[in-house]
């Protein structure tokens, strides 16, 4: 499937992006699950609530704006999370210059209240390695979004290399500790850092 970047500036620019991410999630099976299960949920039933997802959304449209304006490349090659105004970067990228602007972008975006930069420098991985981070982060939405005892609405997974990096709201402890024990019994997981926070 081929994909058309446009870029949107001005108030409408949040709604515009979040409507495409959406649209991309429902690019593969699991992805069209995944994706439906968190449309179908509202806003409302986050943690944050339907104002604080909002501020939440338009934060990170922000970011991917900033990204896409400074290189297309760098744009594609970096993932953002947002929960309570942490933004979480992680993907692949080219080379230090590379970490150090996308934390700079991210800083210009309305509501940051701290960046987490945990980007990685290519290319230690191959197309192998690239296959195996999308089916481990595939796996562990899927398995999250079928656990009742976890809102997976409230949680944000990215996998890179082999490291899955959480965030998000937890309602407690424990399920936090359900969240971590699902990624462990994940195939080809390596390790997991966690920027999970309890409600």
């Amino acid at each position: 499937m081929q994909r058309k970047f446009i870029c949107f500036t001005g108030r409408f620019l949040p709604l515009i992006c979040v409507s495409i991410l959406f649209a991309q999630a429902a690019c593969s099976p699991i992805g069209l699950a995944v994706g439906a299960g968190a449309s179908v949920v509202k806003a409302s039933q986050t943690e944050r609530g339907l104002k604080g997802s909002a501020e939440d959304l338009q934060t990170r449209a922000e970011v991917l704006h900033y990204l896409f304006q400074k290189d297309v490349d760098l744009f594609s090659a970096v993932s953002v999370s947002v929960t309570q105004g942490r933004v979480l970067l992680t993907g692949k990228v080219r080379g230090p210059k590379d970490r150090i602007n996308a934390t700079k972008l991210a800083w210009k975006a309305t509501g940051v209240a701290e960046v987490i930069n945990e980007l990685q420098i290519i290319d230690r991985s191959s197309i192998a390695d690239q296959a195996k981070d999308i089916l481990i982060n595939k796996s562990v939405q899927a398995r999250l979004l079928v656990n009742q005892e976890i809102k997976f609405i409230n949680y944000n997974v990215d996998t890179v290399n082999g490291t899955v990096y959480l965030s998000g709201i937890a309602q407690n402890h424990k399920e936090l500790e359900r969240v971590i024990a699902v990624v462990r019994q994940t195939n080809y997981v390596e390790n997991i850092v966690n920027y999970v926070t309890i409600k």
